[in-house]
């Protein structure tokens, strides 16, 4: 194997080295170059000057004796200087006494020289005799032609640069030479061994080590390459015989590698046997599902309507002169009805969950005042069992959230009456705080608890912690199940930790947005002169309300003080009808005014400046009893959307409706309320009849029922809206049916809203009002 002459290592030194020697040598005759022009114009200056005063004493001899045969003597004296060109005498008017010239040699380089010393150079010398030192005789002026100077400066230096690259080039010569022997040589030698190795048995060969070359690098070089192939000998021989063991272990492998992959067939085939058998079962199950959500919606309108009948009936009953026995009996009968409504509610709620048909709204309200709703409702159960139903919300908690307010009511409703049944002494706490962008909601109670196998279980439809708790309290055990998805289905989470005989706390997290648009009039507006007050403190520090007290107390930046250290502020004391002592003591009080603070409900309604503030705690009432005590707010004064209800109330116009309504007992019912409301009733039995009734009469307003014989009212809605004469006709739905989609239904066939069933006058008063025809 041989490599070009350009590609040889020696080449390429030679040619390194000389490239480096030349440019060295470059820069260095540049160097002597440009010292020996500087030398050259010196010389020429002193060469000059010396001519010049050799020639000034004659010369002024001469003009002072004005000898002009003389004066040209010594002029052509002057030009015999090579570079001399011209020369003359003047006298002190500049007049020329004698004068000499020749002419400037020429050449092609002579622009050289101009361009380094200039074309020409003058030179002027005063004359003078030392016996007149002050008397001016004229001057001798010389003209100089540089370019005698400048040829013999380019020949000493073309001479430098000549000689410098003849040496690089006889330098670059030997390097060759010596590189070529020294390393070329061995390293060809050293090449050509190795590609004479095959390619078969390359660990054969050994390569020989150059002649004057074992200790120096390409000694050392070989000895490496040799020791690389005794290397590559064993590993060579290393891997002939692993290639044997692999071709004895291939055939092996082959085998294991069918019997895998008839394995994995068998399995292959056997899961999609199964992932057919799992799709059926899910479609199987969600058409179970489907078709259990639809049995229940229609047992839920078979079941609801003769029971609204009965709610509806016992309601009228209850609204009629009746003595205490008889309206005992049908107050009984009443709450068992509607407890049988609430059980068939829960039922239903958690199979529109199942089925996945439950919706959920998404408005701003009120989590404070939901919080103090569902308190004040229990708390009568509370104050029958003698225990505490305290609620402690942050006082920085937001006014608004976004999310469905009936959901987390019908949540912490099911929460507080679990937990108030099964607590039978102490305490029910309700609190509620907002941290991390989720609403967290706690519902701890001092109750029975509960063993570890019994949270297992508490979630599950129609299961309680054990049967000695149903046994005892008795229940469905569908409250926590509905809660449970409920949550989940707003994307919350629902945690309990309980112990036996230790009570139970339950957790509720809801990521619900806050309402940013909620503005300050959403606040209770705090008089400054309660802060000038101050409260005199007499609730005692173990109540459990207290503390729920005092820190929003402390929110609104009201001093808190005790009875006996702040005489003149509002006293602020927990009594009731028993407490002799605290009443005598509020009686007495000389202070701004008492609230006192009613925990069991026998207290008799406030006189004078006395205001009763009933428990659990709720903010506005906690403030308007704090104004009213102290004076800052008249007895009278109502809030205006009260005053607004009740003119609303008494001045509404008479309406005359049609009640579109099939069931008999129904018919009685929403004729009876809306009688008491001040309307005009006439009612059809189904909608083909309410069609004939809107032609014959002019109706204000139709109450419809969706599920009716010989036309329902989706299609007589459909009819109506036919008629541009109905066109604006308001038309309310009023159905048994729950279920999600029903409000939609109603509201797609052209009806206006939506109520459901038993009727109620509070929701019938509103609906009507809402849709009262303008006048």
């Amino acid at each position: 194997m041989s490599n070009g002459f350009k590609q040889r290592l020696s080449y390429r030194l030679t040619r390194d080295t000389v490239l480096v020697a030349m440019a060295l040598g470059l820069v260095l005759n540049v160097v002597q170059i440009t010292l020996d022009y500087f030398s050259a114009k010196d010389s020429m200056e002193k060469e000059i000057h010396a001519l010049i005063d050799i020639s000034n004493s004659p010369a002024s001899q001469i003009a002072y004796n004005i000898d002009v045969r003389l004066a040209e003597e010594l002029l052509d004296g002057l030009l015999r200087h090579p570079a001399t060109i011209d020369a003359r005498i003047t006298d002190n008017d500049d007049e020329t006494m004698a004068a000499s010239s020749k002419s400037s040699p020429v050449s092609p380089y002579r622009w050289v020289s101009d361009l380094l010393f200039g074309p020409d150079r003058v030179f002027r010398q005063e004359l003078r005799v030392p016996q007149l030192e002050d008397l001016p005789l004229g001057h001798l002026i010389v003209t100089i032609d540089t370019y005698h100077y400048g040829a013999l400066f380019l020949q000493r230096a073309g001479y430098t640069l000549i000689s410098g690259l003849l040496k690089s080039l006889i330098l670059s010569a030997a390097l060759l030479a010596i590189f070529y022997f020294v390393l070329t040589r061995p390293m060809l030698n050293v090449i050509s061994a190795l590609s004479q190795v095959r390619a078969t048995s390359p660990e054969k060969v050994r390569l020989p080590i150059p002649a004057n070359h074992r200790e120096d690098e390409i000694g050392t070089m070989v000895g490496i390459i040799n020791q690389h192939l005794e290397t590559i000998d064993s590993s060579l021989a290393q891997l002939r015989h692993a290639e044997s063991a692999m071709k004895n272990y291939s055939t092996q492998l082959e085998q294991e590698v069918a019997d895998r992959t008839r394995e994995i067939s068998e399995k292959n085939d056997a899961l999609q046997r199964g992932n057919r058998a799992l799709v059926k079962a899910k479609e199987d199950a969600v058409r179970r599902a489907r078709a259990r959500a639809n049995f229940l919606a229609s047992m839920s309108h078979e079941i609801r309507t003769p029971l609204n009948g009965v709610l509806g009936m016992l309601g009228l009953a209850l609204e009629s002169e009746l003595d205490s026995a008889q309206r005992n009996r049908i107050e009984i009968a009443l709450n068992a009805g509607e407890s049988l409504l609430g059980l068939l509610n829960d039922i239903l709620d958690i199979s529109k969950v199942e089925a996945g048909k439950l919706s959920l709204e998404n408005i701003p309200f009120s989590v404070r005042h939901l919080i103090e709703e569902c308190a004040t409702l229990h708390a009568q159960q509370a104050r029958r069992k003698r225990i505490h139903l305290v609620t402690e919300i942050d006082p920085d908690l937001p006014e608004n959230f976004l999310g469905d307010p009936t959901r987390v009511r019908q949540v912490l409703n099911n929460l507080l009456s679990n937990a108030i049944k099964f607590t039978d002494k102490g305490s029910v706490k309700l609190k509620a705080a907002c941290s991390g962008g989720s609403l967290r909601i706690d519902v701890v109670d001092t109750g029975i608890g509960m063993s570890t196998e019994g949270l297992h279980r508490i979630f599950s439809p129609f299961s309680q912690a054990d049967a000695e708790t149903t046994r005892l309290y008795g229940g469905t055990g569908l409250g926590l199940t509905l809660c449970r998805q409920l949550v989940e289905r707003m994307h919350g989470q629902i945690l309990v930790d309980s112990r036996e005989g230790s009570g139970t706390h339950f957790t509720v997290t809801l990521p619900l947005p806050v309402h940013e648009a909620s503005e300050d009039h959403d606040l209770p507006r705090v008089d400054s002169r309660l802060k000038d007050i101050g409260i005199a403190m007499a609730i005692p520090p173990d109540n459990p309300h207290r503390s729920a007290i005092e820190a929003q107390l402390r929110k609104w930046d009201i001093p808190i003080r005790g009875a006996s250290r702040h005489p003149d502020g509002i006293l602020l004391a927990l009594a009731n009808a028993g407490d002799e002592e605290t009443l005598v003591f509020a009686d007495n009080w000389q202070g701004a005014g008492v609230v006192l603070v009613d925990s069991s409900g026998t207290l008799p309604p406030a006189l004078g400046q006395q205001q009763l503030l009933s428990l659990p705690m709720r903010r506005d009432e906690l403030l308007r009893c704090l104004l009213l005590a102290a004076g800052l707010l008249n007895s009278d004064e109502q809030p205006a959307n009260a005053v607004e209800d009740h003119e609303q109330t008494g001045t509404a116009a008479s309406l005359k409706i049609l009640l579109v309504e099939d069931n008999q007992v129904n018919q009685m019912v929403a004729v009876s309320l809306l009688k008491k409301l001040g309307h005009r009733t006439d009612h059809a039995e189904n909608g083909l009849k309410a069609i004939q009734a809107l032609e014959h009469n002019h109706y204000d307003l139709v109450l419809m029922d969706c599920q009716m014989p010989v036309m329902d009212g989706y299609e007589a809605t459909q009819r109506i809206r036919q008629n541009p004469e109905w066109k604006d006709l308001p038309i309310i739905a009023v159905t048994a049916n729950v279920m999600q989609g029903d409000r939609e239904d109603c509201l797609a066939s052209g009806m206006n809203d939506y109520i459901t069933k038993p009727y109620k006058r509070e929701e019938l008063r509103t609906v009507i009002d809402r849709w009262r025809p303008a006048i």
